[in-house]
Order: structure tokens, then C-alpha cells, then sequence
């Protein structure tokens, strides 16, 4: 069901679309799979990386709304896949599948009425659901411009 709450569509709508900037679905859109696990010149990340960093974070941060007995993670190593290049071909594909899962999953704490969002997390030392449905439109949109750059340089963006 669809939230009638401003509030709660415009968090749907930032969750779920680029409104300024390119959209997570357009910066991993018909990306060869030769390029990737591919690191640009100078630059740190593959857009497996990024992409896997993306899901990764974002989980987390879905895990920390709704997990009473949620498990802090170790910065950086829990949140950056162990390789540049995705471990096997179906990767890639499953990986945008489980971004896609949590990202609906997301949408449904902001449409839920039952959750104030300005409430404080009860296992929480502070955060409410809105901080933390912003940061993951604040992360996600910081990566996702990562993404487009390392496309360009790899002559992969526009998405062709």
C-alpha cells in the first residue's frame, strides 16, 4: 500500500529514483561484464566494488532498523567485497537482486504509518528511521556518482 504521508512518498521516491542526479539502475545498467571487476587508472574502486560496497552498506543499515539483536560490523573490511572482479558470473546479477530485495524492504519502513519515523531505534543510541532512511539516500547517491566516473573512464557511460 501506498503512503499518503508527503513525508513518507518523497522518502520512497528518494529511495527508488535519481530526482538529480543518475539513478542507481542507469549506473549499473548494461555494464559488460569484462569491465566489471575492472579498476579504472588512479582509481580504488571496480564497479563491483562499488556496487557490492552499495548492497553491502545498504543491508546493514536494513539490518540495523528491524534487528533487535543487530551486530555491529567491522569498518572497512565487512563492507567492501574481498575482490575487484565479481567471484563468478552469476555475481553480478544477484548482487542488483539483493540491492533491489533490501531496497523494497526499505520502502516499506517509510510507507509503514505503524513506524514514526522521527522515533529513536529502540536497540539504537540515538539514530530514528528517517537518519537512517536518509543516509542510506545520502551513501547510496555518493557511490552511485563514484560509479558513473568510474564508467567514463572506462568508455562504459552512458550506459550503451
Amino acid at each position: 500500500m501506498t503512503s499518503t504521508d508527503p513525508l513518507r512518498q518523497q522518502l520512497v521516491r528518494y529511495l527508488n529514483s535519481s530526482e538529480a542526479h543518475a539513478s542507481t539502475d542507469a549506473a549499473l545498467a548494461k555494464l559488460a561484464p569484462e569491465l566489471r571487476g575492472t579498476r579504472p587508472a588512479s582509481l580504488e574502486h571496480s564497479p563491483w566494488e562499488l556496487l557490492e560496497h552499495i548492497r553491502i552498506t545498504q543491508h546493514d543499515i536494513l539490518d540495523f532498523c528491524r534487528n533487535p539483536k543487530y551486530k555491529e560490523r567491522e569498518w572497512p573490511k565487512d563492507y567492501w567485497p574481498k575482490s575487484a572482479a565479481p567471484p563468478n558470473s552469476d555475481s553480478w546479477d544477484a548482487s542488483v537482486k539483493s540491492y533491489h530485495d533490501d531496497l523494497a524492504a526499505l520502502d516499506a519502513i517509510a510507507e509503514d504509518s505503524s513506524i514514526d519515523l522521527f522515533a529513536r531505534i529502540p536497540h539504537g543510541d540515538g539514530q530514528t528511521y528517517l537518519r537512517e532512511l536518509l543516509l542510506v539516500v545520502d551513501h547510496t547517491s555518493y557511490h552511485v556518482g563514484q560509479l558513473v566516473l568510474v564508467r567514463q573512464l572506462l568508455d562504459a557511460w552512458p550506459a550503451k
